[in-house]
């Protein structure tokens, strides 16, 4: 699991575009805490340091506990707007966790054992279909990936989500057992064959004995 993230932050005295704007030429990022059944917060935090935690990576898995005015909130990131120009962020929406509260995450997918893959060996090439898997979890228990062995692998085979073993207490979110990569084969592999296919067919035309070639010739002519 990514550790918890600590972040401080204020609280928003006014609302709306214009004090929204004021707060992001003074280098802070207006944002909102809701959830848990209380009313929503609107606070502001500082760019310089959302930014440093938007870049590890795993912000948007990671439990944030916000301080503000002294009273820690338990969070979990739900939204992140950026600026379409600058991609500066300008706005943040945290989801209050209450105790025992379970949250649907992306985790991302980790493949390992290629070497033990025949169909890898061979020349074959994933084709990955989902980088991530949507998952419900206890909001303590986060993982940060989701491992997706290919051992044994053969070119043609393909890996569903019955196929993977989830981390403990994790579900899909969606409820069906979706292909999450394949093994196809090489490219230059299908090319060839295909070749080979069209120069077979040209033979045979070749091999058409020169009697029935001239009997059809003469038959185009009666008629």
């Amino acid at each position: 699991m990514s550790d918890q993230l600590t972040l401080p932050a204020e609280m928003r005295e006014r609302a709306g575009k214009g004090a929204s704007r004021a707060l992001r030429n003074e280098g802070r990022v207006p944002a909102v805490i809701y959830g848990a059944k209380k009313d929503p917060i609107g606070i502001h935090v500082e760019e310089k340091e959302l930014t440093k935690m938007l870049q590890t990576g795993h912000f948007m898995n990671s439990i944030v506990e916000v301080s503000v005015d002294g009273d820690k909130h338990r969070t979990l990131p739900k939204d992140v707007q950026f600026h379409p120009v600058t991609s500066r962020p300008i706005h943040v929406d945290f989801f209050r966790l209450s105790k025992g509260a379970t949250v649907q995450v992306n985790i991302p997918i980790r493949i390992t054992d290629e070497e033990a893959s025949p169909g890898k060996k061979a020349g074959g090439v994933l084709n990955i279909v989902r980088h991530e898997l949507e998952l419900s979890v206890d909001a303590t228990a986060i993982p940060d990936e989701v491992v997706v062995s290919l051992d044994g692998m053969e070119i043609g085979d393909s890996i569903h989500l019955s196929d993977v073993e989830l981390p403990e207490g994790a579900k899909s979110v969606i409820d069906r057992d979706f292909t999450i990569l394949t093994m196809v084969a090489p490219r230059v592999q299908k090319v060839e064959e295909e070749e080979t296919d069209e120069e077979g067919e040209e033979v045979a035309a070749d091999e058409v004995p020169a009697t029935e070639q001239k009997d059809d010739a003469e038959g185009g002519d009666a008629e």
